[in-house]
């Protein structure tokens, strides 16, 4: 199918009629209007969730930590100002109108005052921050924390080799981008409570089984005196806290009905200050209690905790469906009124900013970042197709309200409905990133290998970019390494020195690269660089595990998980009797390095077109001069042209990770698995790695998860899908999530064809048990004239890594990183 004139996505389309002063709003008047209040914003910081947390801190020390952390929420909860916005129908916001970020003072304290000056004026994700909050951070919150935290504790413990690879060994606050540690800028990696549980029982059902456990341990018994007691205390403090903090949005929804003049305005305060007085503590009884619920439930735990990609929103369509059912059965609702009050959920969702405080957290999640996953669709917990009219109103949702909350997922099996992947394909058509395919065929029998019941992996949600939980049997929450595989690839060319650091001898000692004599030499002197960054990851992730549970607790998420209260321990604690530790390492720069070898392998070894010399000289000068060499480099064999000689030894470099882990990843106590998904890292990363044998200049970003450099896939969409699968070594189980980008221009999937062949793409991806897969559908000339006119396309929304952002908000570098991606013409 041949792309002719230029044709818009609706999405594009929609920006264009912006600008005219065309758009529509009828039937979501309500929706656009909250929107409309705080759209383009800079967010700005709240700073009141770190101040009350710290009071309660500086009260506690000496008891268990979890109980500690939720005598602090129970403080937050009490004292944190609680808001009713004008319009919503949802009551429920950690911070003040508008878009606003909240502090974490137990994660950024050693350098928060520092920090916290330069928000306003960073690229990536500015903040704004007013001169009296400036002041509580820098003379209130940050001096208790000086040498209280994590970040403190793991750096001082990382060996001199490790730590040199980590951060700068003169400034601690300051990533090298090499092997770079991730668990000191969120408390947990991504996660998905078990909100089910809570609409069913309520907390107040959380706090009387607590309580029976309470009552059932042995007076005589030191453990259920100092371990278990304290914990179920923290249980039933934390389920306390967060029904107070409830009421009190029912007391302010009453009193503001009370002067309310406008009759319609007054009986929707009335019915939020009911529902606000019942949920979360008791069970949910329609639709919209169950969405209160879970606003409650999901917003307080971002008080608990910075969950890396934001906490998670399940399987939504499941766990709320048997209440839409019912409502709609009595005539209670309507598939307008659902719609209008799940998109509430999304506008309210928006105005909360994950924000990183960390030079090294904002660089790697830059663009305002965020993965409040929703899940679509997939199988039911006996293996039966899941989707349901609920599902189908999420995905008409997407297509409809321009909004880049939630995150949304769809799950994707060989036996999904054709219905349902039609509608994926149209929502995908829309053109602003959503949703991000999962593919059952991959995840289900690989979780089987590492221990899943058929029941609890056919029920997993989509969490964070690209991962998946399992709620009540996944236990891991520890961040994990990210490794700069593009910088073992440069410590092999200079023998173990990187340009970006001078003479500083940072990696193995492999050898002058003019001295190889043959392919195998440099594949194993590779290999040995590669091995070594491997060796600092996991020393990284036995300090980082063996560290945080002094640092972090969960009580709120440890009451919504059956394990922890089981067995009466936190979710932050190594090891949980009966759960699976699933975490992951990180490759970053994957096609670059294939490429580079590609090319060394191709020229200098087999076709002896260049020496080694030459391309040393080359890359030394970021090719300037040398463009014929460049040239020559650009032209070799690439990962993602479904080409054999490229493909091989990116299995083979796949393979040499896996059997890494594989042999030492059990000295952890977790599956430490292999994962190539960057978020936005592959610019940072970038930019300490010099000019690479695969063509690429100094400095520039990196090939992004497991997608191809930026424009070597010259072969169109599927044999960038057949690649994936060629490089896969799936007699291994050490595998997780692979990200892949694919760019479509509109022309190429419009109309009833184009969706019918995008559907036949889906279901080649589903064959080929990939693991993930979205997609860009927008034209490069949109993206040029949204760098050249910013304001025109404020609302100008791409897919970036896992999650989609506003294009204006990213910097110059990720921008072009985008544009830069093959545009394929055919699907």
């Amino acid at each position: 199918m041949e792309c002719c004139a230029r044709v818009l996505s609706p999405h594009e389309q929609r920006i264009q009629d912006e600008i005219m002063g065309k758009a529509s709003i009828e039937g979501r008047e309500r929706v656009f209007g909250i929107l409309n209040s705080f759209q383009g914003q800079r967010p700005s910081v709240d700073v009141e969730r770190a101040q009350y947390f710290t009071e309660s801190f500086k009260e506690t020390e000496g008891e268990l930590l979890t109980l500690r952390w939720a005598k602090a929420l129970k403080h937050i909860a009490e004292n944190i100002t609680v808001y009713i916005d004008d319009q919503q129908l949802l009551a429920g916001r950690i911070g003040h109108p508008g878009r606003y970020g909240i502090l974490y003072p137990e994660l950024d304290g050693d350098f928060l005052d520092l920090a916290v000056k330069d928000l306003p004026k960073r690229v990536e994700s500015p903040f704004n921050l007013s001169g009296k909050d400036g002041d509580i951070i820098i003379n209130e919150i940050a001096p208790y924390w000086k040498g209280k935290t994590f970040h403190e504790e793991f750096a001082q413990s990382l060996p001199e080799d490790t730590l040199k690879l980590t951060y700068d060994p003169k400034d601690l606050l300051k990533s090298r981008f090499i092997v770079n540690e991730t668990a000191s800028f969120r408390s947990s990696i991504q996660w998905v409570h078990d909100y089910e549980k809570v609409l069913k029982i309520g907390f107040k059902g959380i706090k009387e089984k607590a309580q029976k456990q309470m009552a059932a341990l042995d007076p005589m018994s030191p453990a259920d005196n100092v371990e278990k007691k304290p914990f179920l205390e923290a249980i039933i403090t934390v389920c306390d806290a967060i029904v107070l903090w409830a009421n009190r949005h029912a007391k302010l929804a009453a009193e503001m009905a009370a002067k309310e003049t406008d009759p319609q305005r007054k009986a929707e305060l009335e019915g939020i200050a009911e529902r606000c007085a019942w949920v979360p503590e008791n069970p949910a009884r329609n639709f919209h209690e169950a969405m209160q619920s879970q606003w409650f439930t999901q917003m307080f735990s971002r008080l608990e905790q910075k969950t890396g990609t934001v906490v998670s929103n399940g399987r939504m369509d499941q766990y709320l469906y048997p209440y839409y059912k019912k409502d709609l059965a009595e005539g209670k609702i309507t598939p307008e009124k659902a719609t209008e009050l799940i998109e509430l959920m999304w506008v309210a969702m928006a105005q909360f900013i994950d924000l990183y405080i960390s030079p090294a957290g904002g660089a790697i999640n830059e663009g305002y970042a965020h993965w409040e996953a929703v899940t679509v669709g997939g199988q039911t917990p006996d293996g039966r197709d899941a989707t349901n009219d609920l599902t189908y109103i999420f995905l008409q949702s997407k297509r409809e309200f321009p909004l880049n909350y939630p995150d949304l997922a769809a799950r994707i099996h060989a036996r999904a409905p054709e219905r349902y992947l039609w509608e994926v394909a149209e929502t995908i058509k829309e053109g602003s990133g959503f949703p991000k395919l999962i593919n059952d065929e991959e995840v289900i029998p690989l979780h089987l290998a590492k221990g899943a019941t058929f029941e609890e992996i056919y029920d997993y949600a989509v969490s964070g970019c690209a991962e998946i939980r399992m709620p009540n049997r996944d236990t891991y929450t520890s961040g994990n390494p990210y490794i700069n595989y593009a910088a073992a690839l440069e410590m092999l060319l200079y023998n173990g020195k990187m340009k970006t650091y001078g003479d500083e001898q940072l990696g193995l000692e492999t050898g002058d690269l003019r001295e190889f004599k043959t392919w195998d030499e440099l594949w194993n002197a590779y290999i040995a660089q590669q091995d070594n960054f491997l060796k600092h990851a996991f020393i990284q992730q036995h300090h980082v595990i063996s560290n945080r549970a002094k640092h972090f607790a969960a009580p709120l998420g440890s009451a919504m998980h059956d394990l922890c209260m089981k067995n009466c321990i936190d979710l932050h604690q190594p090891n949980i009797e009966g759960g699976i530790n699933l975490g992951y390492f990180e490759c970053i720069g994957y096609a670059t390095v294939v490429d580079s070898l590609a090319a060394i392998k191709k020229l200098v070894f087999e076709e002896k077109k260049l020496t080694m010399a030459e391309l040393l000289e080359a890359l030394e000068s970021n090719f300037e001069g040398k463009e014929v060499i460049r040239q020559m480099l650009l032209n070799a064999p690439k990962y993602g042209n479904n080409d054999e000689y490229a493909d091989s030894i990116a299995k083979d470099m796949d393979l040499a990770s896996l059997e890494y882990t594989k042999k030492y990843s059990k000295e952890l106590g977790v599956h430490l698995d292999l994962r190539y998904v960057p978020f936005t890292s592959h610019v940072p990363f970038g930019k300490v790695v010099s000019a690479t044998p695969n063509g690429r200049k100094a400095w520039t970003p990196l090939s992004d998860g497991s997608s191809a450099s930026q424009g070597a896939d010259t072969h169109g969409p599927t044999a960038v899908m057949l690649s994936n699968f060629e490089s896969k070594n799936y007699d291994h189980r050490e595998r997780a999530a692979r990200l892949l980008n694919i760019k479509f221009s509109p022309k190429c999937v419009a109309g009833d064809e184009g969706t019918a062949k995008l559907v036949s793409y889906i279901r080649t991806f589903c064959d080929l048990k990939l693991w993930h897969v979205q997609f860009n559908i927008v034209n490069k000339a949109t993206l040029l004239a949204a760098q050249d006119d910013p304001e025109k396309y404020r609302n100008l929304l791409v897919r970036v890594a896992g999650y989609s952002a506003y294009f204006v908000d990213l910097s110059p570098e990720l921008q072009q990183d985008i544009i830069e991606r093959t545009e394929h013409e055919a699907v």
